[in-house]
């Protein structure tokens, strides 16, 4: 069918059963929905449930684009008066052949120019969006892990195999070419786009490249300076040296003990914290005192 006679004769709509009036996420819910229950791979031999597949796929690729959908709403608007037959064919007048060249990127679409078929065209396969549960240790140092799509889509309950390269962040997406929905007429298959979202640590948190940890400190570290030993994220701790008069937040850097990235590798930020003891005796209190009074004479 003549694609400029099909935008007219079809409600696309209907074909998806929606809404012309409905949201971009209910269009691509719908057709989701749809194309899982029909695609070739889950209907083997089925004739009519591959043509259904087709008009389908047809729609979503007018009603799935916003600028396609608008084009085809304006035309649907503007009706059949200027859609006629001629001599070479059905031709279009006036508004709706800048409309429809709009579309094609300036192709021939003026009067006596030979028809445009796209019904056996290849069609790229949608993408896909998931989301993957990370372990800190694991966005770190990097993993390879399962993970198993859902929804509604024809790859769902399908285990794929996804590589998280070390140091990626939280909210971060890696994209998996070609682990999309399956292309149809001999299209390529879409890609998957995985947002990973990476646990907390109860020691350890991030910034960028760089590893945090808070290390408490006693006054008479903080006063006098003290050597210190800091925690790292690969087990084997460091000794600090705690200069005199530190104040509490006060930030120290172990340089090449972060996060380690094909960028390079980050540091490790050591914040100072003031430890204030809860209980004194006797003599820790009296010496307190004494403190306090030398510090007001």
């Amino acid at each position: 069918m003549d694609v400029k006679r099909e935008w007219l004769e079809t409600d696309y709509y209907k074909v998806l059963g929606v809404s012309s009036s409905a949201s971009d996420k209910e269009i691509t819910k719908a057709y989701r929905k749809l194309a899982r229950k029909l695609h070739p791979d889950a209907n083997p031999e089925d004739a009519k449930a591959e043509e259904r597949f087709k008009e389908v796929s047809a729609a979503y690729d007018v009603l799935g684009d916003g600028e396609r959908r608008a084009q085809y709403d304006q035309v649907r608007h503007m009706g059949p008066m200027n859609f006629q037959a001629g001599p070479g064919g059905f031709t279009m007048e006036g508004d709706l052949a800048d409309v429809f060249s709009a579309f094609m990127g300036g192709g021939r679409f003026d009067r006596g120019g030979p028809p445009f078929s796209g019904q056996n065209r290849p069609v790229r396969g949608h993408d896909l969006n998931a989301h993957l549960a990370l372990d800190f240790a694991e966005a770190v140092r990097g993993a390879t892990t399962d993970l198993t799509l859902s929804g509604d889509t024809a790859r769902s309950g399908r285990t794929i195999s996804v590589r998280i390269p070390a140091g990626v962040g939280n909210g971060q997406k890696i994209k998996l070419a070609g682990k999309g929905e399956p292309g149809f007429n001999g299209g390529p298959p879409g890609d998957l786009y995985v947002t990973v979202n990476v646990k907390s640590h109860p020691v350890f948190g991030r910034q960028g490249k760089n590893l945090t940890v808070t290390v408490p400190v006693t006054f008479a570290q903080a006063a006098l300076g003290a050597e210190v030993s800091v925690p790292t994220f690969e087990g084997d701790p460091v000794t600090l040296r705690l200069p005199p008069g530190s104040q509490p937040g006060k930030v120290l850097r172990v340089r090449g003990r972060g996060v380690e990235t094909p960028k390079g590798t980050g540091d490790l930020l050591v914040t100072v914290d003031l430890e204030v003891p809860t209980e004194l005796n006797d003599e820790q209190r009296q010496a307190l005192e004494a403190y306090e009074k030398s510090m007001e004479a």
